[in-house]
Parts: C-alpha cells; sequence; structure tokens
C-alpha cells in the first residue's frame, strides 16, 4: 500500500507519515521547493520525496500516482497573516486541488485533516460552525475547505483538537503556548480551555480513519477537556517551574491583543506577538467530545501530562529557549 502525504514537514503531517510508515505504507510526501517561511520537520529517511504545491492540481495528480490513499494534512495553520486571502487560497483552493486530483489518480481513499475549528465548541460531530460567526479567517478556511471535503466521494474527514508533544518546529499557536511557559513569557493567564491531545495519538487516528472510518463521516481526534489554568499547573509539575496565579481579565487581554495587532502587525509588518484572533477565540472554551473516534476507530488516548512532558523536553533539548 502507498500513500500521498501533504504537509509532511508539519507538526501533524511529519507524525502522520510517521505513523503510516510504522504501519507498513510506504509514504510518499507533497513538498513546497523551497523554503515556506518557517522551520520544516525532518523527513523520515525511507519517504519517498515529490516537491510540488497543493494548488496545483496537475502536480498532485502526479504525486498521487500508484497511491491508494492521500491524507492531506498541509494548511495554513496561523492566527495572523499580512495578507488573510492566503488562508483561503492555501486551505480551501489547495483542499479543492487535491480533492480532484485524488479522483482523477484514482486514489481509493482520502483522508483529510480538518480541524475542531469547524464544530461548534461544546459540540460533537454533529455541530457544524458557521462559517460567518467564526472569529477568523483560519477558521472560516477550513470550514469551508471542509464543506468541500463532505461534498466529494470517498473522503474521511478527521478533526484534531489541540495537539501536543515532541517535534513542534515552528511552532504551531499550540506549541507556542508551551514554548511561551519554558521561556517564562506567561506570567498570567485567561480563563479559557481546550481539549488536548497527543500528536501521536491524533496521527494514529489518521491511519484508523483509513482503515475504519466511514466516508461522509466526522471523527474529532481529540482526548481531555482541560483549562488553560489547569494545563498550566500540569506543564508545571513536569518541568519543575512555578505556575502563573494570576487570572487576567479578559478586556485586558482583549486591549492588548489589539495593541499587539496594531504595532507589530499593520505598522510592522510581523507576527502579533499577542494575536487579536487567539484572544477573541479564548472567550469560549474550546472544549469537545472525542467519544465517536474512541468508539469506532479505537483512537488511543495517551495520558495527557505524557504529551505535555514530551513536548516540554523536546523544546528544551532543541535549545528553543
Amino acid at each position: 500500500m502507498k500513500a500521498l502525504v501533504t504537509g509532511a514537514t508539519g507538526f501533524i503531517g511529519s507524525h502522520v507519515a510517521r505513523a503510516l510508515l510504522e504501519h507498513g505504507w510506504e509514504v510518499r510526501a507533497l513538498v513546497r521547493a523551497g523554503s515556506n517561511g518557517h522551520r520544516r520537520a525532518e523527513l523520515p529517511p525511507d519517504l519517498e520525496v515529490e516537491h510540488g504545491d497543493i494548488r496545483d492540481q496537475a502536480a498532485v495528480k502526479n504525486a498521487a500516482r500508484a497511491c491508494q490513499a492521500v491524507f492531506h494534512v498541509a494548511a495554513m495553520y496561523d492566527l495572523w497573516a499580512a495578507d488573510p486571502r492566503q488562508f483561503y487560497d492555501v486551505n480551501v483552493g489547495g483542499t479543492q486541488a487535491v480533492l480532484k486530483a485524488a479522483q482523477q489518480a484514482g486514489v481509493e481513499r482520502v483522508v483529510y485533516t480538518s480541524s475542531v475549528a469547524t464544530i461548534t465548541p461544546g459540540g460533537d460531530e454533529e455541530a457544524f460552525a458557521d462559517p460567518e460567526a467564526v472569529h477568523s479567517h483560519y477558521k472560516r478556511s477550513k470550514v469551508l475547505a471542509e464543506r468541500k471535503a463532505l461534498e466529494a466521494p470517498d473522503v474521511v474527514v478527521v478533526n484534531p483538537s489541540m495537539p501536543i508533544g515532541w517535534g513542534d518546529v515552528r511552532p504551531t499557536p499550540t506549541g507556542k503556548i508551551v514554548l511561551d511557559f519554558l521561556r517564562g513569557r506567561l506570567p498570567a493567564y485567561v480563563d479559557t480551555g481546550f481539549n488536548i491531545v497527543d500528536v501521536e495519538d491524533v496521527a494514529e487516528g489518521h491511519v484508523l480513519a483509513y482503515e475504519r472510518g466511514q466516508p461522509g463521516r466526522r471523527y474529532i481526534l481529540g482526548n481531555e477537556n482541560a483549562s488553560l489554568r489547569s494545563m498550566l499547573a500540569r506543564l508545571a509539575k513536569v518541568t519543575g517551574r512555578a505556575a502563573p496565579r494570576i487570572r487576567l481579565p479578559f478586556a485586558i487581554a482583549l486591549a492588548a491583543g489589539a495593541a499587539s495587532e496594531l504595532i507589530q502587525g499593520r505598522l510592522l509588518g510581523r507576527p502579533p506577538r499577542v494575536p487579536l484572533e487567539g484572544v477573541r477565540m479564548a472567550r469560549t472554551p474550546m472544549y469537545y467530545d472525542a467519544s465517536r473516534a474512541r468508539r469506532e476507530l479505537g483512537l488511543p488516548q495517551t495520558p495527557i501530562d505524557e504529551a505535555l512532558s514530551k513536548a516540554a523536553r523536546w523544546f528544551e533539548e532543541h535549545d528553543y529557549r
């Protein structure tokens, strides 16, 4: 069996590629030539690399040749962009190109990596977020892209929650919370929460979705709902560092995000230190029910403390501090 993986140089995608190799698959990765402005995960040595862009349908079709499956993991995962149109170009346009190319190449099944951003907070797979009601361009683009995936035949959709673990090279917005904690840059916390999951469980969930998932169905790849305060307390426990004790009022966090967006984002043209969209998202805890994936796929549930420990240790070992 051979699979094409898009986004294999990213956090989730690199783990998906490794999981497939561990299950005996041959894996081909579609990788953009040159630098895309971000650090890239190291690819396994026994992985085949094909250069191309997910928005180039012909390139994807060529990369998908002789593949039984396509795992479309690639996406623009950020809370800010100088040009918001990039989110739709990559996440929506790229997904359309990959789906059409997979169909033309005769691929048997596509596993599409969506996000819990497409699900109403507090809900399960039957709770569809309204693209006009979500806060960020990232979320809106993922909602629209997922709709395209659900319209296509032979597509299983997986919705990772908040992945934590080793190998978050960029890091992602999720990993940045861990890294900011290690750097002592979180003197306070806001009253919010997430569904946290080990990234290796997410990768295994992708393989299980191919094997056991039902086309046209969504599966939340998550584990435990935890407040940000609880998450930081757990990080303190596994690292020996002190957790912040001050709860920051939402109004102050919102003002800090607006100022950071104006000064760093608009005036200096660089990612804001405090993304305004991230603050807005924090108003509603991102809690979800992952019981369908546990029940129908057999999704593993690594203890969250273990996932946090792996992430913190990896950042320390790779001199991110």
